[in-house]
């Protein structure tokens, strides 16, 4: 496989992943990001660790989504995240969840231009 090959195929999974966003964000009440994944989630919970001096994250998810486009199943029912880096939870606007407004993107889902 060329890089040119490697390099369309994952702009294809990128906007296929775009796309899948867009259809389900809207059953979603947050948005959680962390230094390796973006979920989202109806029902999470997170705890603050100090051990020794370290402070360290643990979220627990219920039934969310993942922002992974090499997971075949992106839909996964228990999620546990432990970290040291940053954790970033916001509660959705349900006004500008219309992915399909002023976002570049025709209403096919195809980039403009």
């Amino acid at each position: 496989m060329s890089a040119e090959d490697l390099e369309k195929y994952e702009t294809e999974m990128e906007l296929k992943l775009y796309r899948e966003y867009r259809d389900v964000v809207g059953l979603f009440t947050y948005v959680i990001e962390t230094d390796r994944r973006f979920y989202l989630t109806n029902d999470y919970e997170m705890q603050v660790h100090s051990v020794q001096g370290e402070v360290f994250f643990e979220v627990s998810m219920a039934d969310a989504w993942v922002w992974d486009m090499y997971r075949p199943a992106r839909f996964v029912k228990q999620v546990r995240v432990l970290t040291f880096k940053d954790v970033n939870i916001e509660e959705l606007n349900r006004s500008e969840l219309d992915l399909t407004q002023d976002s570049g993107f025709g209403s096919s889902g195809e980039p403009s231009g």
